[in-house]
């Protein structure tokens, strides 16, 4: 019986990864549109006391406290190098969850979970379009939009 129900839970897993294939949590800095798996968005969360921490990279903005776990917060605007700007209504966390750990990005708004679907999907072109193209893993083509995938394994290094 255990059998089973280990059986219908691992198809259950399954199906669940299978309507996430594709799927994007879009975001926004400025006026551009990035996205990362929908698998690895845990949480949206309203902008929140963060507390510094000493001797952490500039982009790294400090800890929050979530339900009692304490959770690094990363300002995605000056991970990218951009100017940072005053937090406003639309600014909030994405808490993410990869390679086993979790942590909040802090960005300027959220826009919706969107399909892209793999032919729609290409490499970034060669040249070097800014000084954040390395944080890019892919272009996604939406309509007559763009979004900017983002390669975590370099976004979250160091």
């Amino acid at each position: 019986m255990a059998d089973m129900a280990d059986a219908l839970h691992l198809e259950e897993e399954l199906e669940l990864e299978d309507t996430m294939k594709n799927m994007y949590f879009i975001f926004e800095i400025d006026d551009e549109d990035y996205g990362v798996e929908v698998a690895h968005v845990k949480e949206i969360l309203s902008m929140m006391k963060i507390t510094k921490v000493p001797k952490m990279p500039d982009f790294i903005e400090g800890i929050i406290n979530m339900r009692g776990d304490l959770i690094g917060v990363l300002n995605v605007r000056k991970r990218f190098g951009k100017m940072p700007k005053e937090y406003d209504e639309q600014t909030c966390i994405v808490v993410i969850e990869y390679n086993n750990y979790t942590l909040g990005l802090i960005v300027d708004g959220v826009k919706a979970t969107q399909t892209i679907e793999p032919e729609m999907v290409a490499p970034p072109p060669n040249a070097k379009l800014n000084s954040y193209n390395q944080f890019i893993r892919n272009i996604g083509r939406v309509g007559n939009s763009v979004k900017l995938l983002l390669d975590l394994d370099r976004f979250l290094e160091q």
